[in-house]
């Protein structure tokens, strides 16, 4: 069997398109780790109730940009 270490190697030498390639189909046979049956249908009205209790829980637009140092 080859090695983990061996596969990564012969991997990070291949043209970067063809590593993205290669990342976009590895990533594509793995299951959905934080698939929801709903697609976050019910995180989304948990925080929104969240946000009706409590506004200061929130952020503004230019409070997010600002955390992402933008």
């Amino acid at each position: 069997m080859v090695r983990y270490e061996t596969i990564e190697a012969q991997a990070m030498l291949l043209p970067q398109d063809q590593r993205a390639a290669l990342a976009a189909h590895l990533l594509g046979s793995l299951p959905g780790i934080l698939h929801d049956d709903d697609n976050g249908i019910a995180e989304a009205m948990r925080r929104d109730e969240e946000l009706d209790r409590n506004p200061a829980a929130g952020m503004t637009l230019d409070q997010f940009r600002s955390a992402l140092g933008r």
